[in-house]
Parts: structure tokens; sequence; C-alpha cells
């Protein structure tokens, strides 16, 4: 039986070789996006445009558009990236990431709530530079900060869906090679979208409120 899956932030990137991934899965695919690109159009299937998630208006717009359809998959992948140093600081910045990268995620899932039965998935895609442990080079303020809140959202809604057999996975999708790194990076938009794709797959309730790479080795808080 086909699933559904929507993903946020499908018009480039990882998000947008997500929607191909879970498409060619024979999946059916619904994304939204803020400014909808030819090659999402390209792809021909269900996109929401005009979106933007760090609007609470706009996830009403979610929630009536979905109005309970069954979301088997939801993905979280919109995310903004900026680079603040202590000389080169920029504090409107910084909020901008906790809007895109810490409170939309969380904004869609609620909003999508009654969309979710048991058994369906929600997924933050997030990073390792949220790990505290892991930060051996500084910098980043705005984006580490945001992608370890939104870890310990996804972990909050790990345990406050856990009896409602919604499992929740956060992962990171590797140094991905987008326009967000500059095009800089380990592995393809392709490359990450499957291994999240396998991640996803194996995703199950005793997984729940995981920190993950992409690859599989599960990462420090």
């Amino acid at each position: 039986m086909s699933r559904t899956v929507f993903i946020t932030g499908g018009s480039r990137g990882i998000g947008l070789e997500l929607c191909k991934k879970f498409k060619a899965n024979g999946d059916t695919v619904v994304t939204s996006c803020r400014v909808l690109t030819p090659e999402l159009e390209a792809l021909n299937i269900e996109t929401i445009p005009n979106i933007d998630v760090t609007k609470g208006q706009d996830c009403q717009t979610l929630k009536q558009l979905f109005n309970k359809r069954q979301v088997d998959i939801l993905i979280n992948c919109a995310g903004l990236l900026h680079c603040e140093t202590l000389e080169q600081m920029d504090f409107e910045d910084i909020l901008r990431q906790f809007e895109v990268n810490s409170m939309a995620p969380l904004r869609v899932t609620h909003s999508l709530l009654n969309s979710l039965n048991h058994g369906s998935k929600v997924v933050i895609v997030t990073s390792r530079m949220g790990s505290i442990e892991d930060n051996s080079s500084g910098a980043y303020y705005g984006y580490r900060m945001s992608k370890a809140a939104v870890n310990m959202a996804g972990k909050s809604l790990a345990n406050d869906l856990f009896h409602d057999g919604i499992s929740v996975g956060l992962l990171h999708p590797g140094f991905v090679k987008t326009r967000m790194t500059n095009f800089s990076g380990d592995v393809t938009p392709e490359e990450s979208a499957n291994n999240l794709f396998n991640r996803i797959e194996e995703l199950t309730l005793q997984q729940s409120g995981s920190f993950i790479h992409a690859n599989g080795q599960k990462l420090p808080w």
C-alpha cells in the first residue's frame, strides 16, 4: 500500500532529492516550499507553494489542507545556515536560524498531529553541529544553537508520541554539497537522500528519539 510522505523544503537540495527518492519508491509524496522551482515542478508531485514554515498562519494552512488526511512519514527538512564568529556576530541571523531550524519543525509537527497515526514516523533533519560534545571548532553560533534546540524538541516529541505509536528520528544528513554549504561537502544530495531514506525505513519505536548520522552511526548529544 502506498504511503503518504510529507516533506518540507522540497524545492531544492536534500529535500528535493528526498522527494525523488520516495516517489521512486512508489510512495505518495507531498511537499511544501516557499518558492516553486523548475526542478520541483518537473517532478510532478503534489506541491504546496508559498509556505513559510516559520509562520503560524502558514502552518495552520497546512493543517487545513491535510484535514486529518493520514501522513505516514513527516520529514522536516527546511533549514538555514549562517556563519557567525566572535568577530562577525549578527544576532538577527541567529534568531532567524532559530525560527527556521528549531521552531519550524515543532510548528509543522504540532499542526499535523491529527494526521499522524499509530505507525507514523516524524523525522527532523538536524545536524551533528548541534552536538555539544562534538563541537571542537566553535563559531556557527546560530546554526549550532538552533540544531541543539531542535534535538531537544525532537527528544521531547519522541517521549510524548511514544504511547501513540509514533516514532521520531533525529537524523544528520552528512556534510552535503548543497547551496547551503556553497556546494562543498563529502556527499552529494542524492547520496545523502539515499542514506536518509534507509535510516527512515529502519526507524522504529525502539529507536525513537535517537540522534543518528545518515550513515547509521549514533551521534553524541
